[in-house]
């Protein structure tokens, strides 16, 4: 039995470190087969010595996270491992602090994994961004929260939210309503995030005002949008003459950023997706980013990485 000892100066770090019913050390105690007991400020961590070297180095990285004033998650907590498995676990310090706004109930939105890092500095640094990735990886919310950002910094005077009105494999009928109620649900997860940063009222209010429009891509054909932050929700959805349509919408002062997720093409009758074509079109030009995300990118619960795991296994089982 191998064993190596952690000291930890207070005792609030420990208690950050241990999680509600010890849960974060029961993650890292199943992950790597060892044995944890914390006792008068020193933390003995005991089993084979490859999982003793491994977990010792994951609670290192959690603890450098709770001393730069971060939380813990299951979430954090499983991508720490995750990074410690791949000997990167100094990148996690990269992820501490970089608030990029705060939400309506006070909430600090942050990057929660060096994908989503990448991807908020390429949003922040150039005219035009492509995130692709699979569900769950923060792809529209941060998006939304720097769209956000850029309007209280009064560095853009709107904020357009767009996608594609097309049905996710089934066949939704005849919906009640003006035109703009038979869109709104497919422009739901797009309110969602606009609510959670703002509040319902102050969102309302900049409606009514026109610094916010959220509305089916067919809407933005023929405009020019100048001084905005235009975000394109769903991209996989759109057809590559929409997509030439929506980048040409482009105007002065303007961002532009484009998510979606190229395994999930809804497209009727196998149509080209703009989505994978632009990702060709538009390589290696100046200022144009393109942000790839992989499962290990998910935030959402640690199940959706298995499926999506999963789903990717089965995929090449099947080429």
């Amino acid at each position: 039995m191998f064993e190596q000892r952690i000291n930890i100066d207070r005792m609030e770090q420990a208690v950050a470190l241990f999680g509600s019913f010890d849960e974060n050390i029961r993650i890292i105690e199943q992950e790597y087969g060892v044995s944890i007991v914390y006792r008068g400020g020193e933390m003995k961590v005991s089993g084979e010595p490859d999982g003793v070297g491994k977990a010792v180095r994951a609670i290192e990285s959690l603890l450098s996270l709770i001393n730069r004033g971060e939380a813990l998650s299951e979430q954090n907590v499983r991508y720490c491992i995750s990074l410690v498995n791949e000997g990167s676990e100094s990148k996690i310090e990269t992820l501490a602090g970089d608030c990029i706004c705060i939400t309506s109930k006070g909430k600090p939105v942050k990057a929660k994994t060096l994908g989503q890092k990448r991807y908020c500095q390429a949003i922040q640094s150039h005219t035009i961004t492509i995130g692709v990735g699979p569900a769950g990886t923060g792809k529209t919310y941060l998006a939304v929260a720097l769209a956000v950002k850029a309007f209280r910094a009064q560095e853009v005077n709107r904020i357009i939210l767009t996608r594609p009105a097309v049905e996710a494999g089934e066949k939704l009928g005849f919906l009640p309503g003006d035109l703009q109620q038979k869109v709104d649900p497919y422009l739901r997860p797009l309110y969602d995030a606009l609510f959670d940063m703002l509040g319902a009222e102050t969102y309302q209010k900049y409606v009514e005002r026109g610094n916010i429009e959220v509305a089916p891509l067919a809407y933005m054909r023929g405009r020019t949008l100048d001084d905005s932050f235009i975000i394109l929700d769903e991209a996989q959805n759109t057809t590559p003459e929409q997509m030439k349509m929506f980048l040409t919408r482009l105007g002065f002062n303007s961002k532009m950023v484009i998510t979606g997720d190229i395994t999930q093409i809804d497209l009727p009758d196998g149509r080209k997706s703009g989505l994978r074509d632009v990702l060709h079109i538009l390589k290696g030009i100046d200022d144009i980013a393109q942000v790839r995300f992989s499962e290990k990118d998910v935030v959402r619960h640690r199940l959706v990485q298995d499926i999506i795991k999963a789903y990717e296994k089965n995929e090449e089982a099947g080429r």
